[in-house]
């Protein structure tokens, strides 16, 4: 049976209800996004995330403006636009204020590949100078963190995750805020991690190729 594809601005509205309750976008912090056929979707500015209506995403198209007549977008369309347009393999993006990852990125600190679980990421996160929010610079700075990854931390500010899917973005900025949380431990306790080498980080990631898909049948 063929599981019916919800509208894109019902899964935006879900997705930003799902990490509202989780924590990880305070205060209406933080913006979603998905490619559509004819350009992308992403949450307005401004509006609680627990009285966000699928009717009030903001539709762009591919030439990057947005439908007349509906609310303002995210400050941050300009980012999600041009990862979007430098980045053929994303279909989704997820834009955190996350506490721990947040607190990383405000030290200019990025994540090590000190837990396997930084797969899910591609790599080592990194963390890219600070940029004013809404400009052209946050959203180079964003690409160029996002090369050859999944997850970068906007120094000052917070966390870009990217996916084939929502669903995938979202799982990435989960994980994000977990490592952060077990990065900030070790280091609240003076430890320095055991960092995997290059040689086993590529063994995990090619294993993550597969994570989480359906077993064939016989």
């Amino acid at each position: 049976m063929t599981r019916k594809k919800l509208d894109p601005s019902v899964e935006i509205v879900a997705m930003a209800r799902e990490l509202d309750t989780a924590g990880l976008v305070p205060n209406k912090s933080g913006n979603l996004s998905c490619r559509t056929a004819g350009g992308f979707m992403i949450t307005p500015s401004g509006v609680a995330y627990r009285t966000l209506e699928p009717e009030q995403i903001v539709k762009f198209d591919d030439h990057g403006t947005p439908a007349k007549g509906g609310l303002r977008p995210s400050s941050e369309w300009r980012m999600h636009a041009a990862i979007y347009a430098c980045r053929p393999d994303v279909s989704a993006i997820v834009h955190t204020h996350s506490s721990n990852a947040t607190a990383l990125a405000c030290a200019g600190l990025g994540i090590p590949a000190f837990h396997y679980m930084i797969a899910l990421a591609g790599g080592a996160i990194r963390c890219v100078p600070y940029a004013t929010f809404g400009t052209a610079e946050i959203a180079a700075g964003a690409i160029e963190g996002l090369e050859g990854r999944r997850a970068v931390l906007l120094a000052n500010h917070g966390v870009v995750t990217v996916g084939a899917s929502l669903a995938a973005a979202q799982a990435v900025a989960v994980e994000v805020e977990n490592l952060a949380t077990q990065y900030l431990a070790l280091r609240a306790a003076g430890l320095e991690p055991n960092v995997l080498d290059d040689a086993e980080l590529a063994r995990v990631i090619e294993k993550f190729a597969d994570y989480g898909r359906i077993t064939p049948g016989p």
